[in-house]
């Protein structure tokens, strides 16, 4: 058996890690991207940016028009914005979740042209001619890994298409994760990024790139999402917690930066784009199903899955169902706006697509009543 494990980016973790931003950013001109007022009404990132400004001195320029799931009009704009700076760029602060640091990766690719990632995106072509900007990434929730791995999501939000910006060069230089930025996140975000990090982790588990050290990480980082959220869903404020749910995250980060995701994820974007489901409980209502299809095909996953969820792995679909449904999330697609009609088209696409076709399980357990070969899709 062969494998390869790999990772550059410098993680600085702990409570009032930010505090070392400036030694970070050292002399370097940097440009900020972070939330606009619209999604910051509790002005937490307006304070949050005056914090940054006291470590590491004042941006040449800010990039504030990101929202969830940042798509071709923003990113267009904030390459504009980004093309203004006061100065050249030499690094981008991105502090935010994982839409602001997806944004700050296509802002290091474009270098002010949107145009350059947009051709790439659309064609495959000169991805090695792209932007190389450094990024610290400044993650403020607990689940989505982007300070740690080499892709972005990209929406074309009027053409309902879903791209994935990926190139070695884009992984931050530096992730600083600290859990005390999480501290206050309203329970609809802690649960939905919360579930995002599970489906890392065990996604990076039924996947055709597993590797010993990815295993490791995702089936410590399972165990304790488990464990932790529904009782930091009950204790917002609970600082431990905090921890213990950041340092979760970060591992699932670690695992899937060099797996990719597999088919829980395929099935989500679609969900997200057609009927606006937030992407972390688009990618984990339906993990009980997909680890039952799992079950039994590949024993060092088998071996994983039963380290976070006992011997008996059909039992511990059930316990995920049941852990899932506690929180308030549904394991049935016609409760989140997908008709029983359209499933079965949908997981045929989803396991034709890229991040399906990392998927080890059995098709006869998602499909057991169906057929017709796979349909062809972009993934």
């Amino acid at each position: 058996m062969s494998w390869s494990y790999r990772n550059p980016v410098d993680v600085r973790f702990g409570a009032r890690a930010l505090d070392g931003l400036g030694r970070v950013v050292g002399r370097r001109a940097y440009g900020l991207v972070t939330y606009d007022d619209s999604n910051d009404p509790g002005g937490v990132f307006a304070a949050l940016t005056r914090r940054i400004i006291g470590l590491a001195g004042a941006p040449v320029v800010t990039i504030r028009n990101i929202g969830p799931n940042p798509d071709y009009r923003s990113l267009h704009v904030a390459c504009r914005h980004f093309a203004e700076a006061r100065a050249p760029v030499e690094v981008i602060v991105a502090l935010g979740g994982g839409s602001v640091i997806d944004a700050a990766k296509v802002l290091a690719a474009a270098e002010g042209d949107f145009g350059r990632v947009r051709h790439f995106l659309e064609s495959g072509q000169d991805g090695d001619s792209l932007g190389r900007i450094p990024i610290i990434a400044i993650p403020t929730t607990s689940g989505t890994g982007s300070e740690v791995t080499c892709w972005a999501t990209v929406w074309d939000s009027d053409r309902m298409v879903k791209y994935s910006l990926a190139r070695d060069f884009l992984y931050p230089e530096t992730a600083i994760v600290d859990p005390l930025l999480t501290v206050g996140l309203p329970r609809s975000i802690t649960i939905s990024t919360g579930l995002d990090a599970l489906s890392h982790a065990l996604e990076s588990l039924w996947n055709v790139n597993a590797n010993p050290v990815s295993s490791a990480m995702a089936a410590a980082a399972a165990r304790e999402v488990i464990e932790v959220l529904p009782r930091l869903a009950a204790e917002l404020q609970n600082v431990e917690l905090r921890l213990r749910m950041a340092k979760a995250s970060l591992l699932a980060g670690l695992a899937f930066s060099n797996t990719k995701t597999a088919l829980a994820h395929s099935l989500s974007y679609p969900i997200t784009l057609q009927h606006k489901v937030p992407h972390g409980i688009a990618c984990s209502f339906s993990l009980p199903l997909v680890m039952r299809a799992v079950i039994g095909c590949d024993d060092d996953c088998d071996s994983a899955l039963a380290h976070i969820f006992g011997s008996d792995l059909s039992r511990g679909a059930d316990r995920l169902e049941a852990f899932l449904e506690g929180l308030g999330v549904s394991t049935k697609a016609a409760d989140h706006g997908v008709q029983d009609a359209d499933w079965s088209a949908l997981i045929e696409d989803a396991l034709a697509g890229e991040r399906g076709r990392n998927f080890i399980g059995r098709r006869e357990v998602l499909l057991p009543l169906a057929t017709p070969p796979r349909r062809a899709s972009s993934g």
